[in-house]
């Protein structure tokens, strides 16, 4: 959520910044999916099914890939 904020995405992945600079360094965390959506390059969390239901769960849920 923070490192989100701090590029400008909602819980979305849609941009909604306002500075060049988010933009310009938004690869180093995030791919651009279609439909100008960017979607997380790495997620770090226990695999366990109980964690993973938790963060689709969470706010910000839809920023990943069902895969």
């Amino acid at each position: 959520q923070t490192i989100s904020g701090e590029h400008g995405l909602d819980s979305n992945g849609v941009y909604n910044g306002s500075s060049e600079l988010q933009l310009e360094r938004m690869n180093v965390y995030f791919n651009e999916a279609s439909g100008n959506k960017y979607v997380p390059r790495a997620v770090l969390v226990d695999l366990e099914p109980g964690t993973m239901d938790a963060v689709r769960a969470g706010p910000f849920g839809q920023l990943f890939r069902p895969d």
